[in-house]
């Protein structure tokens, strides 16, 4: 039995945009994570306070780091998506009018 690719693929004519739309990301990313570290640096004792449901700021902030990668990751296959679909449709290449 060969294991072989199920379709073959092309040239990737939207990688420069998905490269721009997930450095972009990254770094949103990035600072809102460094948030996080120089609150631990600066303020250890506030990573302590009870803020929501009994649950202190190192909880919530870490559940939200979590949370916004994940809504980050769908945005971004949205977003490729669409330009990948734009590159994929016939009406939208050179000379498909």
């Amino acid at each position: 039995m060969l294991h072989e690719p199920s379709v073959s693929s092309g040239p990737d004519h939207a990688s420069g945009y998905k490269t721009r739309v997930g450095m972009y990301m990254f770094i949103v990313y990035a600072l809102v994570y460094a948030g996080f570290v120089i609150i631990n640096l600066c303020s250890p004792l506030l990573m302590e306070k009870i803020i929501l449901f009994g649950m202190n700021v190192a909880t919530v902030y870490g559940f939200g780091l979590i949370v916004f990668a994940l809504i980050l990751a769908l945005i971004y296959n949205n977003m490729c998506a669409k330009e990948e679909d734009k590159y994929n449709n016939p009406m939208n290449q050179k000379g498909g009018q």
